[in-house]
């Protein structure tokens, strides 16, 4: 799929791309449509103009399970219409992931980190067909208690084989699936699970993160404590991660109230009573339309509550299937690992991978107390896809160099998102972890629950760039004014066309196992949750992005900018703040920093003139001993000045002790910015950040710059 040359060299040439998955598709596209596709960039835009027929193709070419239909979508239809998709199918996520009854290929594994309490804790495995029975015992029980279609059951859990059979469980039987990560406080949890009021709540017992046993049962309880004016009692089920094995087991229960069950027990009592099975055996799976609720994701809540975002189970099904099966060419015989909590949408993007058939490895702990240990596993497990951060891999990159220590040679594709992988890290990973591998930068969001851009198995990989736009996903570059940018020119990410993972809404929702009362008393507030960023052309992420000039038939590749709401403009000028942080990467990090060294940054907008202007400012975190000297600042602003432009320059460059990120470790510029503005602390949601007392600094700082600059 190559068109055209280029003046930079790609990083990574996929080898065989003829017979990739997308290749494929593209033969399969001309076939059945009488078309004359050549170049990946012919089939995007082909996606993108018939999106009926475009995924109406990937349900067949995915084999989806399921009664599909004769209706896709409206192919007129604007995404404000957020249209009805595949309207007559039938069809059940959990089923589709659950195809595989293999005996023998392993679906799961589990890994936690060491601690000196348990030093070598062994690794959890099951197979398909041991999956399958476990899914099947806890629809069960689930159903033993009464959970019906339209039900919310609900997770306070780490990253553990049982939260993913009871994902795959609520599912079966037509509940609604909620996660809440065991790192959230209580009070973030309770502001998630009273709005969702779910019938059960599963919960582990410890988790290990860096180095240590965190009790988790007295969180567990201080939330149940919080919802007790707030909803009807859910029942509880703890679950052991094997962490408190080295105690008394009587003294651990000390800590349990009466009503709760132990996870055996409740497994035990779904295979008692075998309820949801057909006489052979197979789960009575509820096939729901394709627009049935399957998750309710949470937006960051920084300045409010969370919002609780409905995501379709078609939808997730079909994109899933499609980024897989198609895009990313994962095979049934991939090992398929990424690092995350089950708070972050990227949980839920690893669980997807179930549908192909591959292993996942599911990894509870710290990433980074010893660096090694995830490279261990990569070599230990042989390792395929590897999925992690871009802030994992800057702080990787600081410290340790996996090429020179393990030999990774089964990784094909390492994905990284959270924030923009600046172009440094590119170098890194080819350099000092593999240099053959397909460097995936990826983007989407928690309110589509998958991706707008990302990896391509049949194109090449160039330094900076996302490899391309996703298909069917009709995504542009938009100025201020409403218009689409050409190549190469920032402007607003916007997506054109509906794609069948949009959102149905914010929960509650009429019609979906929500009570009367509970729709009725919201009647106000927007059913949309992207219906407050919808303009006239699409979809607006709020996204700052870069659509390059096509390469080798790849439609342009992607340089994420930064939040379109923290742009930075002085003097009218726009920018993202990645291109600052690019300059601070290249000059001031990792091993090519030598006497100046900055550990973590931010870059924010602060008006100036009644609001007329703005002048940068930039926070700047250096290492414990360090300080920032009237020498260290000038050389900042220097190599700024001479790699961007004098506008790049910030005004103010100011030493911080700490930098403010989410509880899933995204940087908050923009509430920072909001705050040095004038926005009252009162404002922040302090329960989504992972460090919230830091914000006391920036808006003691905020007063004096807006003193000094008004």
């Amino acid at each position: 799929m190559h068109s055209g040359a280029s003046e930079q060299e790609p990083l990574f040439r996929p080898q065989g791309a003829e017979q990739s998955a997308t290749v494929r598709f593209l033969h399969r596209a001309n076939l059945e449509h009488g078309l004359n596709l050549q170049t990946y960039f012919d089939l995007y835009k082909w996606s993108t103009a018939h999106i009926d027929k475009f995924w109406g193709m990937v349900w067949d070419e995915t084999n989806v399970i399921g009664e599909k239909g004769s209706h896709v979508v409206d192919n007129t239809a604007m995404p404000t219409v957020n249209p009805v998709w595949f309207a007559d199918a039938r069809l059940n996520w959990a089923e589709n992931l659950l195809h595989c009854r293999s005996t023998t290929k392993t679906a799961l594994i589990e890994a936690i980190e060491p601690t000196p309490d348990y030093p070598d804790p062994r690794l959890r495995r099951v197979t398909y067909a041991e999956l399958y029975e476990l899914v099947a015992d806890v629809v069960s029980a689930l159903l033993h208690h009464g959970v019906k279609r339209g039900d919310r059951v609900a997770a306070y859990s780490s990253n553990c084989i049982e939260n993913v059979a009871l994902c795959l469980a609520t599912s079966a039987i037509g509940g609604i699936w909620v996660s809440a990560a065991a790192d959230f406080g209580p009070e973030g949890v309770k502001e998630r699970f009273e709005q969702v009021q779910p019938k059960f709540i599963f919960a582990v017992d410890a988790v290990a993160y860096n180095h240590k046993i965190h009790q988790h049962l007295p969180k567990v309880s201080a939330l149940l404590s919080g919802l007790n004016d707030k909803i009807a009692p859910p029942k509880v089920v703890i679950i052991s991660t094997r962490l408190n094995s080295h105690d008394q087991p009587s003294r651990v229960r000390e800590t349990w109230e009466p009503t709760w069950l132990t996870w055996e027990d409740f497994v035990k009592e779904g295979q008692q009573h075998k309820l949801g099975r057909s006489p052979d055996g197979e789960i009575e799976w509820c096939r729901v339309p394709f627009d049935w609720p399957l998750w309710i994701l949470f937006s960051s809540g920084t300045t409010g509550r969370p919002k609780p975002i409905v995501h379709r189970a078609g939808g997730m099904l079909l994109q899933a299937k499609k980024e897989f099966a198609v895009c990313g060419d994962l095979r049934p015989d991939d090992v398929f690992f990424y690092y995350t909590t089950t708070g972050w949408m990227m949980w839920n993007f690893l669980v997807g991978g179930l549908s192909i058939g591959c292993t996942l490895v599911l990894y509870d702990g710290s990433p980074l107390r010893d660096v090694s240990l995830l490279w261990k596993l990569v070599d230990q497990l042989g390792i395929t896809i590897f999925g992690t951060s871009a802030k994992y891999l800057d702080q990787l990159s600081k410290q340790y160099r996996p090429r020179e220590h393990h030999d990774l040679s089964t990784l094909r594709h390492i994905y990284s998102t959270g924030s923009p992988l600046a172009p440094p890290l590119f170098d890194y990973v080819y350099q000092h972890i593999h240099p053959n591998v397909l460097l995936g930068s990826i983007t989407g969001g928690t309110d589509i629950c998958s991706l707008f851009a990302g990896m391509c198995s049949a194109l090449p990989v160039y330094r900076g760039e996302i490899q391309c736009r996703m298909l069917g996903m009709a995504v542009e570059s938009f100025t201020p004014t409403g218009s689409v940018n050409p190549p190469n020119e920032a402007g607003e990410l916007v997506c054109v066309r509906p794609f069948p993972c949009m959102p149905l809404g914010f929960w509650p929702l009429a019609g979906y196992g929500a009570a009367d009362a509970d729709v009725k008393g919201l009647k106000t507030v927007s059913r949309n949750p992207i219906s407050q960023s919808l303009r006239t052309y699409g979809v607006n992420h709020g996204d700052h992005i870069i659509i390059t000039r096509s390469r080798e038939g790849n439609g342009g590749g992607l340089i994420m900018l930064g939040r379109s709401d923290g742009v930075l403009n002085p003097g009218g000028i726009r920018f993202g703040s990645s291109e600052i942080y690019e300059v601070l990467d290249l000059c001031f990090t990792g091993p090519t920093a030598e006497k100046f060294i900055v550990a973590d940054y931010l870059a924010v907008g602060q008006k100036t003139d009644g609001g007329a202007d703005e002048r940068v400012i930039l926070f700047v975190k250096l290492p414990d001993g360090h300080e920032l000297s009237d020498e260290f600042e000038q050389k900042v602003k220097a190599e700024i000045r001479a790699r961007r432009s004098p506008r790049h320059v910030p005004a103010r460059i100011i030493q911080v002790s700490d930098v403010p990120y989410t509880l899933n470790g995204k940087r908050v510029e923009v509430l920072v910015k909001k705050i040095i503005n004038g926005a009252p602390l009162s404002s922040v949601n302090p329960a989504t950040l992972s460090n919230p007392e830091c914000l006391t600094f920036y808006r003691d700082v905020g007063e004096f710059l807006r003193r000094e600059r008004p």
